[in-house]
């Protein structure tokens, strides 16, 4: 059994090893955020809550220009990792108590945010809040429990469920994609588009990027100091999965598909 602990309002299972930050870096508006793109107009206000490096972030700007563009973050270490710009206006911020007025933006937009949250609704209030009438809030979650790959190895399925247990230690719902819609309507949201849409890791550059971040995070991240600290795995078990993680990006035909749940709230 893993030691009891008090569950903070978030907890960022993942943490902010390079090798996180890498992956965030790859992200796009493109390959993260295409189910909102159609919506985005020049001169709207967009806020990006929960930004990262910024990577989406500014591909959004581009696209609402010349409007504003906010990015928060709950993690100064995350937000160090951002570019200069004078296009987006990067702050250290709390989805649960956003800085700003309501009807402040157009748009508000989380990426792989409320997976981390103890309370998603009330974060998705709290969007909707500094959302002007007419505009909308749009959220895109992975969906832990439905990603799959191939071929099959036995520590990559000790590795999802560590992951799911660990994230759901740390106060989150690891298979948030699924609920994002319930989440929504819970939130006050009546006309709510729901869809889904999936990263796949197939071509060896590919692969050989996604296992090695991944090796990486299961050893020497925030997520592989939770398992030990809790009880949930020893470092012999994060050193196999990691050795599992190389062992699939070394297979000529891997694959990878990450699903994600996405909410578009008018």
């Amino acid at each position: 059994m893993g030691i009891a602990r008090k569950v903070e309002r978030m907890v960022y299972t993942h943490g902010h090893h390079e090798a996180v930050l890498r992956s965030h870096r790859w992200r796009t508006a493109e390959n993260s955020a295409g189910y909102l793109l159609g919506e985005l107009r020049p001169g709207m206000s967009l806020l990006d809550v929960g930004c990262g490096p910024g990577t989406i972030t500014l591909d959004l700007a581009a696209r609402v220009a010349p409007g504003r563009v906010v990015g928060i973050d709950a993690a100064p270490d995350a937000l160090a990792a951002a570019p200069s710009t004078a296009t987006v206006d990067f702050q250290v911020g709390d989805v649960y108590a956003l800085a700003y007025d309501d009807d402040a933006f157009d748009v508000v937009h989380a990426h792989q945010v409320l997976q981390h949250l103890a309370d998603p609704v009330a974060a998705l209030r709290e969007m909707r809040r500094v959302c002007r009438a007419g505009g909308f809030v749009a959220a895109r979650d992975a969906d832990y429990a439905a990603m799959t790959w191939h071929p099959e190895i036995p520590a990559l399925d000790d590795w999802l469920a560590l992951y799911r247990r660990v994230a759901r230690h740390n106060g989150g719902e690891p298979d948030a994609g699924r609920k994002l819609l319930s989440w929504a309507r819970e939130a006050g949201f009546t006309d709510v588009r729901a869809t889904a849409s999936a990263w796949c890791f197939a071509t060896p550059e590919d692969r050989l990027w996604w296992s090695d971040t991944w090796a990486h995070r299961v050893t020497k991240s925030a997520f592989g100091a939770a398992a030990l600290e809790a009880g949930y795995a020893t470092e012999a078990d994060l050193a196999r999965m990691a050795e599992a993680w190389r062992e699939w990006g070394a297979v000529e035909d891997g694959w990878f598909a990450v699903l994600h749940g996405e909410v578009l709230c008018r």
